[in-house]
């Protein structure tokens, strides 16, 4: 009897623990439901809607959409831009934290000269790029003195190098930040014992490193993926609404839309989108989290 009654009150502590911590997720839940939950059913719902008047339009918002020539180039830069500079940040800021990892004197000097580009507002970085970038210069100034004329980096094609060194520059010092961190997890033993056994500075980085930072890769991936979507507004203040094909990406052809009122073709690229990104999470979760077993 006293055991049953040990068990009902231990029970009854969970229930009502279980209560308070619901209590207070409460606000969050609620937020997540008026803020993304419904605005989202919302943008589904007006995605099988015609752009005037009510009704059902089936599917002809999904069809216009992926007939329209402005959305297939915004889809092809921005697709070109992620498999381009994702591997370039992911790789880099991978070598700054493995190469931090041995400065331990001064690493918290130099996180704090990496972090320092995100300090930086949009606006006021696209000024100093166009310093250095502008049709009169630093960099043409330079390239005159060789008797070399330079591009317009801004309204050609190079608009989107210098759109790919932005993005670079401003979210590498915070993946360096995520990738030193999941280093810094992983148990030192590992690296002592593989010395022992004569493993050098690249096979513990092949064999111990790597494997260790699955999950942290992960997170940096998605997180550095998301980020990509954000230069829309270096690229906004560099090109405005109709930039340089080159950097036409798929913020610029939502935002035109959403000026112009159509809604339909908004929301069913914008369901289109969000379906792409959450196969393109779904499949690197499944290559680099660990199974369970």
């Amino acid at each position: 009897m006293e055991r049953k009654t040990q068990k009902v009150k231990s029970l009854q502590k969970q229930k009502r623990k279980f209560r308070k911590e619901l209590l207070f997720l409460l606000p969050s839940v609620i937020g997540v439901i008026i803020f993304y939950f419904i605005p989202f059913c919302d943008v589904l719902l007006r995605s099988f809607r015609p752009e005037f008047g009510s009704g059902f339009a089936g599917f002809d918002n999904y069809k216009t959409v992926l007939e329209n020539k402005a959305f297939k180039i915004a889809v092809e830069n921005t697709l070109k831009f992620v498999v381009i500079y994702i591997p370039i940040l992911l790789i880099f800021s991978l070598f700054l934290a493995v190469l931090l990892d041995y400065l331990k004197e001064k690493q918290k000097i130099y996180k704090k000269i990496f972090l320092l580009p995100m300090a930086i507002p949009v606006a006021s970085l696209v000024l100093i790029w166009k310093v250095f970038f502008g049709e009169f210069g630093l960099v043409n100034r330079i390239l005159s003195c060789f008797h070399v004329t330079g591009p317009d980096y801004f309204h050609t094609s190079s608009a989107f190098l210098v759109l790919g060194i932005t993005y670079l520059w401003r979210n590498f010092g915070y993946d360096m930040l995520l990738w030193k961190t999941g280093i810094d997890a992983i148990d030192a033993d590992l690296y002592e014992a593989a010395a022992l056994d004569g493993a050098g500075f690249l096979k513990r980085f092949w064999y111990i490193t790597l494997p260790q930072l699955k999950e942290m890769g992960f997170v940096i991936i998605v997180i550095s993926v998301i980020n990509s979507f954000k230069v829309f507004r270096e690229a906004y203040l560099i090109g405005g609404d109709y930039p340089n094909q080159s950097i036409y990406m798929l913020q610029h052809l939502f935002n035109n839309w959403f000026v112009q009122l159509e809604l339909g073709k908004l929301t069913a690229a914008a369901i289109i989108l969000a379906c792409v990104v959450i196969f393109f999470v779904a499949c690197i979760e499944k290559i680099l989290t660990p199974k369970e077993g």
